[in-house]
């Protein structure tokens, strides 16, 4: 792939909020996620882990139970798949090194994986949104997420009902960089 079509894949994902009720093949699910398993981690240590929930009973129960209140999502309840985003962390590298290095790796190596994940969904026709408004214990809890394990986001998935053409204004490149020194 060359970088204008790197960057053309980029600027076409965009957080999608209107899906088709259809299903998604697994095997496309298994490419975002083959992209996600490829991605670098600190210490590759690999923290990622995911749930691909496709059970309508179990969306709706995390859209009934595990979405903060204050913060409508009623297109989340039409999404044929939410992916939980999960940590399974490492004492020395998750642990120790953040307390010695005050870096905390788990959350950069989930959100490279995690970008990874939506920028293959884009490059497949699927639309997806990052999910921050949850409540992690009723996550856990609905789908039987042990104790080591941190929720850290949610996904949905789908195929989008129109293709977003409406572009985001975007910070220019000289007001998001310092050379040198800020």
């Amino acid at each position: 792939m060359k970088y204008d079509e790197l960057i053309q894949l980029i600027s076409s994902r965009h957080s999608c909020r209107n899906y088709l009720e259809k299903d998604i093949p697994d095997e496309l699910i298994e490419k975002c996620l083959e992209a996600s398993r490829l991605a670098p981690s600190a210490c590759n240590k690999q923290p990622w882990r995911f749930i691909v929930v496709k059970d309508a009973e179990l969306r709706g129960s995390i859209c009934r139970e595990g979405i903060l209140p204050g913060l409508p999502m009623p297109w989340l309840k039409k999404v044929p798949v939410i992916i939980a985003i999960c940590a399974k962390t490492e004492f020395i590298t998750h642990k120790l090194a953040k307390f010695i290095s005050k870096v905390d790796y788990s959350p950069i190596d989930i959100g490279i994986a995690g970008e990874h994940f939506v920028l293959a969904a884009e490059s497949l026709g699927l639309g997806s949104c990052w999910i921050g408004w949850f409540k992690a214990k009723a996550i856990k809890r609905i789908l039987n997420i042990p104790r080591n394990i941190k929720v850290v986001s949610l996904l949905s998935l789908g195929y989008p009902t129109n293709k977003n053409t409406g572009k985001k204004e975007k910070l220019m490149l000289s007001d998001i960089y310092s050379k040198n020194r800020w």
